[in-house]
């Protein structure tokens, strides 16, 4: 049982949060809530250790695992894949040596009856306990299982850290975390850089092996798969539920419909009695009824509505100029990297208005069939775009090209046209930009504001073939609501590559699965592949088990 008591956080005249407490027991799967800025990810950092509280503290059991998963990357350094994996269980490797060396020693000493000679024998006594309380461990195999299961394959394991990119550096700090068997596992985004498949697998490992469980993330199909238990964090406090995500849903619109009621109440008390007091403030025989009033409402503690939901906000985005038939064509194209072949005669086409996703694992081919769509790189074969296609690319560096000398409004008044002008604010608060976010500059935002003005300035430009590469990795759940309404109204062509389950279910209509070099076009939506793939999964496995 690890309990969080009395914890606040204040940092430039500013409260984060105070007085927060709660316990997290065995077996907990907690989902962090809250819109961003919040606190999530600082609540996170200090029940991890790695940052200390204005006030309140951490209590845990003298020998509980606390493992902590951040949103940075870990350095790179000179170890192969497999042995920075392994080095979650360093410190069993190294009371191992040392247990060896003790016995070693104790094998060639002859002072039986010395102090030395029995201080050796409690060390190994205590050596072999704390082994003994671990298990039988093949460490090898364990490293093994982890690491396919995130996605990386046998050839991998002897590669450098440095070889991999940060995704699938953060993969391995993933991997590393798992196998240390922690009593609690915290997690900021994990599903931020893996693909469908490794997600469903990390969903199965936490429900089936992990002891406890909390996380941050805007995966909704993944969090309410994974979680029991919600906690949300709100304006300075939480709320706790001990149900999933969905569930969580209904209760809290419950209660913001009792608070706004509670505030609109007082709020007429407030009113009325002001009234009064305006009305008999110099009425010789009301003034201790009008003192009694004033002082009264010094004294009122305002009541609070939890923050503006602006989900039900529908944004309505310039039409697109018509393109051709055919947006995207390609025919036998193939890409290779040197020796190593990455698309093989890939042929397809995408119609005028479809909205498709991109799916399969890292390194498939996905990214490089984008790189030739935006005719960044050269291949073989063909690939035609259609008459007047516009394209509008959102990379995942797409925030750093943003300019960093405008404000939050300047950036997206400068590409809004026509009537969508008059609701360039609405836009902004729907994004989760405030009226004191708007003259910010954009240099001084962090990383996630910069991605949600850079999308919106990307779905305000006049384009027909939207290509959005991992567009919700740093928009909460409301945010991609609106997100998610926008794109099904947008009436050009959307390519999108996405392991949000939930974002692209009843977004897209066809699904490209890359994967064995090839490309497979599936005329239904992500849900019905998914399952379909699940059942294939399922036949394969049967047929190696039965040889």
């Amino acid at each position: 049982m690890i309990s969080v008591d009395g914890l606040a956080v204040e940092f430039g005249g500013t409260t984060l949060f105070k007085d927060i407490s709660f316990v997290v027991n065995d077996k907990d799967r907690i989902a962090l809530m809250g819109k961003n800025g919040a606190g999530k990810s600082t609540l996170l950092k200090i029940i991890a250790g790695v940052q200390v509280p204005t006030r309140g503290k951490i209590s845990a059991p003298k020998e509980a695992i606390i493992a902590y998963l951040p949103q940075h990357l870990m350095a790179e350094n000179h170890r192969t894949v497999f042995e920075e994996a392994s080095q979650a269980f360093s410190q069993s490797l190294d009371l191992q040596l040392e247990l060896d060396e003790l016995n070693n020693q104790l094998g060639t000493r002859t002072d039986y009856e010395s102090e030395e000679y029995y201080a050796i024998i409690e060390k190994v006594s205590d050596l072999s306990e704390k082994l003994y309380s671990q298990g039988d461990i093949n460490f090898d195999a364990e490293v093994e299982k982890i690491l396919l299961g995130l996605g990386f394959v046998r050839s991998d394991f002897n590669r450098p850290t440095s070889d991999f990119s940060g995704g699938w550096r953060m993969r391995l700090e993933l991997a590393k975390i798992l196998l240390k068997n922690p009593d609690l596992i915290l997690l900021d985004e994990p599903t931020n850089h893996l693909d469908i498949e490794s997600v469903q697998w990390l969903e199965e490992f936490l429900i089936s092996s992990a002891k406890a469980v909390m996380l941050i993330s805007h995966d909704r199909a993944f969090v309410d798969r994974i979680t029991t238990r919600t906690i949300e964090v709100t304006m300075g406090r939480i709320y706790d539920y001990k149900v999933n995500y969905s569930k969580y849903l209904e209760l809290r619109k419950e209660r913001r419909e009792q608070q706004q009621k509670a505030f609109a109440e007082q709020q007429k008390f407030i009113a009325e009695t002001q009234v009064f007091i305006d009305r008999f403030k110099g009425t010789y025989s009301k003034t201790l009824q009008v003192q009694s009033r004033v002082k009264m409402l010094e004294k009122l503690e305002i009541l609070e509505v939890d923050e503006i939901d602006t989900s039900h906000l529908r944004l309505r985005f310039p039409s697109s100029p018509r393109s051709g038939t055919y947006p995207v064509m390609t025919e036998e194209l193939s890409k290779s990297y040197g020796e190593h072949l990455v698309l093989s005669n890939a042929s397809f086409s995408i119609l005028r208005g479809e909205k498709v996703a991109f799916v399969g694992k890292n390194g498939e081919g996905k990214s490089t069939m984008i790189k030739a769509i935006m005719g960044e790189i050269p291949f073989e074969g063909k690939l035609t775009l259609g008459h007047n296609t516009m394209i509008g690319y959102f990379a995942q560096n797409e925030a750093s090209l943003l300019n960093e000398n405008l404000s939050v409004f300047q950036t997206i008044d400068d590409v809004a046209k026509g009537d969508i002008r008059t609701k360039i604010k609405d836009i902004l608060g729907a994004f989760m930009f405030g009226g004191e976010e708007w003259e910010k500059k954009v240099k001084i935002l962090s990383g996630g504001e910069r991605t949600r003005l850079a999308m919106i300035k990307l779905l305000l430009e006049p384009v027909n073939l939207l290509i959005l590469d991992e567009p919700t990795n740093h928009l909460d759940m409301r945010t991609k609501d609106i997100l998610k309404q926008a794109l099904m109204d947008f009436d050009g062509t959307l390519i999108l590559v996405s392991h949000d389950r939930d974002f692209l279910d009843g977004l897209v209509s066809k699904v490209f699965e890359f994967g064995n070099k090839k490309v497979l076009e599936h005329f239904e939506g992500i849900r019905e592949f998914l399952e379909r793939k699940k059942m294939e999964h399922l036949r394969e496995l049967e047929i190696k088990t039965k040889k």
